[in-house]
């Protein structure tokens, strides 16, 4: 009896490695909102980011985060390295395209709790007095990332930090 639970075990756990190894080796977050503030208003918000603390939701997770800016004071070459707490972990994000007032790609690389290297995309459509503004986020997926996601949705878990910050941004903007 015993030998046969442990070869049902051995099976399942077998099962649940050969299907993560079957997810895609890339992921892709993405939320969108529509703000009543013209593009270059809401661009500012997000191309200065000094201007992060006023709306970010790790600023609210840990608001005693160590924060370093270098590089250029805004846009193309704007580095924001931070060491916080495990809610928001170590990591350094560089923006690498600045648009005004229609795109902004950001390298995020973290190192805590886990390293991680990803693209953020913040891509801004004018349309009758507003703006859609639309949050993605991108990268490779490692087989352990793969694993995790069989036990917990990142696609949840950053979605809502995402759905969080917009609607700050949203508010920030909309004054």
């Amino acid at each position: 009896m015993l030998k046969t639970v442990v070869v049902i075990a051995i099976v399942l756990i077998v099962a649940v490695l050969i299907y993560a190894a079957t997810k895609p080796d890339t992921f892709r977050i993405q939320r969108s909102a529509t703000i009543a503030a013209p593009p270059d208003k809401v661009f500012m918000l997000i191309n200065d980011l000094h201007l992060w603390a006023s709306w970010s939701p790790w600023e609210r997770k840990d608001p005693t985060m160590k924060k370093i800016h270098s590089g250029a004071p805004q846009g193309k070459g704007a580095v924001l390295e931070w060491d916080g707490n495990k809610d928001v972990g170590t990591g350094r994000m560089e923006i690498l395209e600045s648009i005004p007032p229609s795109k902004a790609l950001i390298q995020l690389d973290f190192l805590k709790p886990f390293e991680a290297h990803n693209t953020a995309e913040f891509t801004l459509i004018p349309g009758g007095g507003s703006t859609n503004l639309t949050w993605a986020m991108y990268g490779p997926q490692p087989y352990m990332f793969k694993l995790m996601t069989l036990f917990c949705s990142m696609d949840k878990m950053v979605g809502k930090d995402f759905e969080d910050g917009l609607a700050s941004l949203k508010a920030l903007a909309e004054k």
